[in-house]
């Protein structure tokens, strides 16, 4: 189990490092994705499937889809070029490498892992959403509002309008 662990924290490591030195903001976001779901495997080798699968779901699935969405949709400061290197293989050697690393990491580890009992009662999704829309009610919603406000703001800030100059006319 240790080599599976360090496997997929070399990998979470590697692309968390990529995510934050990259250049180009859609392939950080893709290598952020890569660290979530290193970070899922993680949570699965510690006996914790429930969260490791909230983990895809909600982080690497919604979040950071939406995220990706949002930074194509605007289209920052992307030029034809640009686009043009990206369909290069250069540049999908080491998110490959990294993903088949994580994948062989993962199919390993269900297939020699064993099955840990617990002692403890296992916590299930009912109780997980109870507890969400009850006790912590407020942090949802004011993690809601942040989502929000970013999305909003990030649309705002890629749609204003350019100024044209004319010779004899200001237009805006």
């Amino acid at each position: 189990m240790d080599v599976f662990f360090y496997t997929a924290a070399i990998v979470a490591i590697i692309s968390t490092i990529m995510a934050i030195s990259g250049r180009n903001a859609i392939h950080s976001l893709l290598f952020l994705i890569l660290s979530l779901l290193a970070i899922s495997v993680i949570f699965y080798l510690l006996s914790a499937p429930f969260i490791a699968a909230l983990e895809v779901i909600i982080y690497a699935g919604a979040i950071m889809v939406l995220f990706i969405f949002v930074t194509m949709m605007l289209n920052i400061g992307l030029e034809r070029e640009t686009e043009k290197k990206w369909l290069r293989p250069r540049m999908w050697i080491i998110p490959s490498v990294l993903s088949a690393i994580l994948l062989a990491d993962l199919i390993l580890t269900i297939k020699s892992v064993p099955e840990i009992p617990s002692v403890k009662e296992a916590i299930m999704p009912k109780q997980v959403g109870i507890s969400l829309f009850s006790t912590y009610l407020l942090a949802v919603e004011i993690a809601a509002v942040l989502l929000m406000a970013g999305v909003i703001g990030a649309y705002h800030l890629g749609s204003q309008k350019k100024k044209v100059k004319h010779r004899f006319l200001d237009i805006k």
